[in-house]
């Protein structure tokens, strides 16, 4: 599957991040694909980027700390990558968009109807949550994320080519291509430490019944990594929110991708046409 061109872009006050970009048909509205923790734009989106850009328009940036995303200073927040994506489509002089948020992407997606709701046109929300952690084991679990962090700070480089190694063999074993594997030895691992803690730490249930856009919700039925009840809660919470299921697990959009996208594809169109009905 090739992958659709891809460049750098300068965000002011923000820094330097890549995406990758489909045209899609002329006056198509726009995707903007959002990864999950540990993974890229590419890795993530690259079974979607042909079927989906033959109805929409495709932006799918590297989240900060992630291949080839913004590198920070600070610590890692997900309210700054959903303000990314936000000064993303200023660059790119879109007005409105969909965001369709794979995992952690879908914390993103959630955040930047909260934070940017006049941009958005709808949601898609895959194999996530409103929250990630219910039991005290799962939050220390998370939390240890944090010091991990840290100590990646005194020993970087050890602690960047154990973890690679520790994400490649989990990939490995899913199928995965060495291309895309290799994308993740130029992750920050600081920040991808201090993502998963800010996953962890994540919860919109205060605020989801707010919701008033069109949003679609890809349930993977078959997910270890995030429970299906735990996905069903989006359903749950957000005013008419569709449901569309695959019986897959947690990587269902790249190891099980012949049933995964033409459901995504499903609830994409569905977002769109709920948009402008």
């Amino acid at each position: 599957m090739a992958l659709p061109p891809g460049r750098s872009i300068d965000l002011p006050g923000r820094g330097q991040t890549f995406i990758r970009e489909v045209a899609g048909p002329p006056d198509a509205p726009t995707l903007m694909l959002l990864h999950g923790w540990t993974a890229t734009a590419d890795l993530n989106w690259f079974t979607t980027f042909e079927v989906l850009g033959q109805h929409f328009r495709i932006i799918a940036p590297d989240h900060r700390g992630h291949g080839q995303g913004i590198r920070l200073k600070g610590s890692f927040r997900l309210e700054d990558c959903a303000d990314d994506v936000a000064a993303i489509a200023d660059i790119l002089g879109i007005n409105t968009f969909i965001p369709v948020g794979y995992s952690m992407g879908g914390t993103i997606a959630q955040l930047i109807w909260q934070r940017h709701e006049s941009r958005v046109r709808g949601l898609v929300l895959c194999s996530t949550a409103p929250h990630f952690t219910t039991s005290r084991e799962e939050r220390l679990g998370f939390l240890g994320l944090t010091g991990l962090a840290a100590l990646s700070r005194l020993t970087p480089t050890q602690t960047r080519d154990w973890l690679t190694e520790q994400i490649y063999l989990q990939r490995k074993s899913e199928g995965v291509e060495p291309w895309a594997i290799a994308q993740m030895a130029t992750h920050d691992w600081r920040h991808i430490l201090e993502a998963g803690s800010a996953i962890g730490n994540f919860n919109s249930l205060d605020w989801l019944p707010g919701v008033d856009v069109p949003t679609s919700v890809v349930l993977t039925t078959q997910d270890t990594v995030v429970p299906l009840e735990r996905q069903q809660r989006l359903i749950e919470s957000i005013p008419g929110a569709q449901s569309f299921e695959v019986s897959a697990g947690h990587n269902a959009v790249y190891a099980q991708h012949e049933a995964y996208v033409p459901v995504l594809l499903e609830a994409c169109l569905s977002v769109h046409h709920r948009s402008v009905a």
